[in-house]
């Protein structure tokens, strides 16, 4: 029986093309006998640094560890506010709480779902330490004058680039763009490991240094430990993945850039829908989502699961309407944009190794709904 389905991920097919290459890469470390730290971790976070254009890279377990190391290693804590977009995945808004901060959700844009300085100049309080921008759905902020606002405030500007990597804006990619960022190597990212992981750039010796310590049971040498901290290493398996990973990453999401331009030729002229906007040059989108916004969001959903295509909803439930956020008791009508991005959004599979077949299907299917 042919297998006529359109995943929206498929993690098996992603990793078999790196194969044999990803297969030696394990043989590789099982035999060599170290599994934590090395040269395998010592030589990701080099290239990862140089790709991304910083001074600095240091691995870490997740994305989300990540952005509370950030946050501790800038002492950003209880007293302190951190303004952050209302409409990202919860795990922004759960670090600056690990740290005890108080959050300040300021909405997007509407036209790029990213925050801006002007949301961001009027959400400044006294006690604001910092603004946690999200690149979002693989799109680079407008940095420049996000930087300049914090530079000026004397805030830190720190990048949640967990869906951005290789993302650039103005010949700058992300993880060069602020004070310092995390990224997420969660396996459906576009720099994916085979499990958790994730990673710090900056360009501040400094903060770096901490970040290594605080990774590592607060010590930089062993049984000496400067600082209280954690135990949020990246697996030297994982880094030895993500580094034969990173040499195909630009190719990778050029696929990707080729895929997003096919729904948006396909289905640009679909009433009751709206599309992500492609980019002007300056920008360059990853695409790591395809987020497309109806009214009819819950019945497309449907209609295309019958149809055998999987799509996903990111997300659909925004922070501050979930439950380990009651205690904020914000409204929806308090974030009109981010709540109604989160009732329409219907994210379209979008891979490297889809194929044009596939999302050429989609774009009929997404088509016949609305013809019916």
């Amino acid at each position: 029986m042919v297998d006529d389905s359109v995943k929206f991920l498929d993690l098996k097919r992603e990793n078999a093309a790196f194969e044999p290459q990803l297969s030696k890469v394990i043989e590789g470390i099982v035999a060599s006998g170290w599994y934590v730290g090395g040269d395998a971790n010592e030589r990701f976070e080099k290239n990862w640094a140089e790709y991304c254009g910083t001074e600095y890279s240091c691995g870490v377990s997740n994305g989300l560890d990540g952005l509370e190391l950030l946050l501790r290693a800038f002492e950003i804590g209880p007293g302190d506010s951190v303004i952050v977009p209302a409409n990202t995945y919860i795990a922004s808004w759960l670090a600056i709480s690990s740290v005890g901060a108080s959050i300040i959700p300021i909405e997007p844009n509407p036209a790029t779902y990213n925050i801006d300085s002007e949301m961001v100049k009027a959400a400044i309080k006294p006690d604001t330490k910092a603004v946690m921008g999200v690149h979002l759905y693989g799109q680079s902020m407008d940095f420049e004058p996000i930087r300049a606002v914090c530079d000026k405030s004397g805030m830190v500007f720190i990048e949640d680039a967990a869906q951005s990597h290789g993302a650039k804006k103005n010949g700058v990619r992300v993880g060069a763009q602020g004070h310092a960022a995390a990224f997420s190597f969660y396996p459906g990212k576009n720099l994916g490991a085979l499990g958790d992981g994730g990673a710090i750039t900056t360009n501040d010796a400094n903060i770096s240094k901490k970040i290594r310590a605080l990774r590592n049971y607060g010590s930089l040498e062993k049984y000496v430990n400067e600082f209280k901290g954690h135990n949020c290493r990246l697996d030297t398996i994982q880094a030895a993945i993500l580094d034969l990973k990173l040499r195909f990453l630009d190719q990778n999401n050029t696929a990707r850039r080729k895929l997003a331009k096919i729904y948006i030729d396909c289905l640009f002229e679909v009433g009751d829908l709206l599309l992500p906007r492609y980019p002007e040059v300056a920008t360059e989108h990853v695409w790591h989502l395809f987020v497309i916004r109806t009214k009819k969001r819950d019945k497309l959903f449907k209609y295309l699961k019958e149809k055998n295509i999987q799509t996903l909803m990111h997300y659909p439930i925004p922070p501050y309407l979930q439950k380990a956020y009651a205690d904020l008791d914000i409204k929806g009508c308090s974030y009109p944009i981010s709540t109604a991005i989160h009732q329409e959004c219907l994210s379209l599979p979008i891979s490297a190794t889809h194929k044009k077949t596939e999302i050429e299907r989609v774009c009929e299917t997404v088509r016949e709904f609305f013809k019916s």
